[in-house]
C-alpha cells in the first residue's frame, strides 16, 4: 500500500500497483510519436513501407540476438529505472505530509502532482517534431531533461527540509511542494516521451520486443527504489529496529541526501549517453517521418468528436468514482491511524509477483470481441472491497498495542490489497484490450494514446476530489473549551489555546466511502449496460476519417 500506483501512462500507474493517492492503474499507451498518421506506425503493424525501409538495409538483413545489442538494452532500462525515481519519491511525500498532520484538502492539492503522466499527450507531439537533427530526435529531449531533472534535483536537496516544515518552527510549505514536484513529474514525463520513442529505433526490429520489459521492469524498479526503499530508510524506527546496533534519531538516509544522490546520477548518466550513444541515423529519417504539431492536434480532435468515442469518454470518466474514497484516502488514513508509511510501502512487495500474473490470467477473458464484460463483472466486487478498507481503517486502532501491530493485522491488510488487485487488474486489462480493440490501425499510436489517457483521467479527478472531501463531511467538536468550535483550522488552534481538544464525532472518509460505493452501484446498473453496449459497435464507428 505505497502511496502511489506508477502514475505512469502505462499504467502505468505502475508498478505499478502500490497505493497512491488513487489505487487505480494508470495505464501505459504507446507515446503519440509511434503512431502513423501523425508520425508512423508501431512494430509489428503493417501500416507504411516507411517503417520498415530502415531495415531492409544489409546492416538489418542479418539476424541479431539480443546479444548483439545488449549494451542498448541495459542503457534502456537503466533510462528507465531513472524515470521510475522521480515517480517514487513524489509518491513518498504524501505519507510524510500525512505524518506531519496536514488536511487532507492540502493532500488534494498536492495530488495534482500526479497528473502529468496522464497529460503528456498534450506535449507529446511538440517532443516529437521539434528536435536537432544533427544531435538526434531523441537526444534532443532526453539529453536537455534529464540535465535539467539533474540539476533540479540537486537544488531541491537544499530546499526539500523548508518545504517540508522539518526546520523548527515552520509547517509544511504544501503550495510551494506542490508545484516544485509538479514540475518534477512533468519533466519525467517528457523524459519519459523521448524514451519511448528512442527504444524503437535503439533497438532492432528482431529485437525491439524487449523495450516493453525494459519499460516495466525498469519503472518498476526505480519507483522501488525512490518510493519503498527511501520510505524505509528515511524511517527511524525501522533503520534502529533492523539495520543498528545502536538506535539513532534519523534514518540512514534523509529525502534531502536521497536527491542529492539521484541528482548526481542523473548527471552522470546523461552525460555519458550525450557522448558515447548515438542515434541510428540509417534508421531514424525513414523511420519516424512526422507530419507536424498542427495535423496531430486536428487528428486528436477529430477522433474525440466521433459519436462512439465520446460516448466512450463520458463513460470511463466517471466509472471510477465509486473507488475515489478507497483508493485515494485509505492508505493516508492507516498513517493516520498509527500504521507505519514503511511498514505499507513494505507491504508492496510481496504483491509484485501477483501483478505479474495477473494480467497473464486474465488477458484469457479479455482476449475475445467482449472484453469490457470482465470490466463490468469485476466492479461491483471492487466497490465492496471499499467498503472492507473502510472496515479495516475502522479496525485497525481497536488491534493497536504499544509495539505496534500484531502480524495478523499485516496479513489482514495484505490479503485485502491482493484482493483489491485482482479487481483493479481485471478492469485495468479488459479497458486496455478494448482501447487495443477499437483503435483505428491506420493511426493506432495516436488513437489508443488517446483513449488511455482519458481512462487514465477517469481515475485522477475522482482522488483529487475525494481527498478534498474528506475534511468538508468530518464533523469535529471542541471539547473542554466552552462555546468554541473545530470548524476551521483557526478555530481548532483557537479550541487548542483555551485549554479544549478538538474530538472527531464523524470521520468524513466513512462517509464518503459509503457515498462513492453507492454512486458506483447506481453507474454500474444505469451505465454499465451502457458501456458494454459499445462493444456492439460496427468497426465504423470507429474510424475517423483521413484529412491527407
Amino acid at each position: 500500500m505505497s502511496p502511489t500506483i506508477s502514475y505512469k501512462d502505462s499504467s502505468r500507474q505502475r508498478r505499478p500497483g502500490s497505493y497512491h493517492q488513487s489505487m487505480d492503474m494508470e495505464i501505459k499507451p504507446p507515446p503519440p510519436a509511434l503512431c502513423m498518421d501523425n508520425h508512423t506506425a508501431r512494430p509489428g503493424e503493417d501500416d507504411t513501407e516507411a517503417l520498415l525501409q530502415g531495415f531492409n538495409s544489409p546492416s538489418y538483413m542479418v539476424s541479431r540476438g539480443y546479444r548483439a545489442e545488449l549494451g542498448s538494452i541495459l542503457l534502456l532500462l537503466f533510462l528507465y529505472v531513472l524515470q521510475g525515481i522521480p515517480l517514487g519519491l513524489a509518491g513518498s511525500i504524501p505519507f510524510i505530509l500525512q505524518s506531519k498532520n496536514v488536511s487532507y484538502k492540502d493532500q488534494a492539492f498536492f495530488s495534482f502532482v500526479f497528473w502529468p503522466f496522464s497529460l503528456k499527450l498534450l506535449w507529446a507531439p511538440l517532443v516529437d517534431a521539434v528536435y536537432f537533427k544533427s544531435f538526434g530526435r531523441r537526444k534532443s529531449w532526453l539529453v536537455p531533461t534529464q540535465y535539467i531533472l539533474g540539476f533540479f534535483m540537486m537544488y531541491l536537496s537544499t530546499q526539500v527540509d523548508f518545504l517540508l516544515g522539518d526546520v523548527e518552527g515552520k509547517s509544511p510549505d504544501v503550495v510551494a511542494l506542490t508545484v516544485t514536484f509538479f514540475l518534477f513529474e512533468f519533466l519525467a514525463a517528457t523524459q519519459d516521451i523521448a524514451v519511448d520513442g528512442w527504444a524503437l529505433t535503439m533497438l532492432s526490429r528482431e529485437n525491439v520486443g524487449y523495450a516493453s520489459t525494459c519499460n516495466s521492469v525498469g519503472q518498476t524498479a526505480g519507483y522501488f527504489l525512490g518510493n519503498v526503499l527511501f520510505l524505509a530508510l528515511e524511517s527511524p524506527s525501522f533503520c534502529n529496529k533492523y539495520l543498528r546496533f545502536q538506535p539513532q534519531p534519523k534514518g540512514i538516509v534523509t529525502l534531502s541526501d536521497f536527491l542529492f544522490f539521484w541528482g548526481a546520477v542523473f548527471l552522470i548518466t546523461t552525460t555519458l549517453v550525450a557522448l558515447l550513444k548515438k542515434e541510428n541515423k540509417e534508421v531514424t529519417p525513414s523511420k519516424e517521418e512526422t507530419k507536424g504539431i498542427t495535423d496531430t492536434y486536428k487528428l486528436l480532435f477529430s477522433i474525440v468528436r466521433m459519436p462512439a468515442v465520446l460516448t466512450f469518454c463520458i463513460l470511463i470518466l466517471t466509472a471510477k468514482v465509486g473507488f475515489s474514497a478507497a483508493d485515494a484516502v485509505t492508505g493516508l488514513k492507516l498513517v493516520e491511524e498509527g500504521v507505519p508509511k514503511e511498514h505499507l510501502a513494505l507491504l508492496a512487495v510481496p504483491i509484485v509477483p501477483l501483478q505479474i500474473i495477473l494480467p497473464l490470467i486474465i488477458s484469457k477473458y479479455t482476449a475475445g470481441p467482449r472484453p469490457l464484460n470482465t470490466f463490468y463483472k469485476a466492479m461491483p466486487f471492487r466497490l465492496l472491497i471499499g467498503l472492507e478498507f473502510a472496515l479495516l481503517v475502522w479496525w485497525t486502532p481497536k488491534v493497536q498495542h504499544e509495539g505496534g501491530f500484531p502480524i495478523y493485522y499485516y496479513i489482514v491488510v495484505l490479503l485485502s490489497y491482493a484482493l483489491h488487485q485482482i479487481t483493479l487488474y481485471s478492469m485495468y486489462v479488459a479497458i486496455m484490450a478494448f482501447n487495443a480493440k477499437v483503435s483505428d490501425p491506420l493511426i493506432g499510436g495516436t488513437y489508443m494514446t488517446l483513449l488511455n489517457t482519458v481512462s487514465n483521467l477517469g481515475g485522477n479527478w475522482p482522488a483529487t476530489v475525494a481527498l478534498w472531501l474528506v475534511d468538508p463531511l468530518t464533523v469535529k467538536e471542541c471539547i473542554g473549551a466552552q462555546e468554541q468550535s473545530c470548524g476551521t483550522t483557526a478555530a481548532a488552534e483557537h479550541c487548542t489555546k483555551l485549554g479544549g481538544s478538538c474530538v472527531t464525532m464523524l470521520d468524513g472518509y466513512y462517509v464518503e466511502s459509503i457515498i462513492c460505493v453507492a454512486l458506483g452501484f447506481v453507474w454500474w446498473f444505469l451505465l454499465g449496460s451502457k458501456l458494454k453496449k459499445l462493444q456492439d459497435e460496427g468497426q465504423s464507428s470507429w474510424k475517423c476519417k483521413r484529412t491527407n
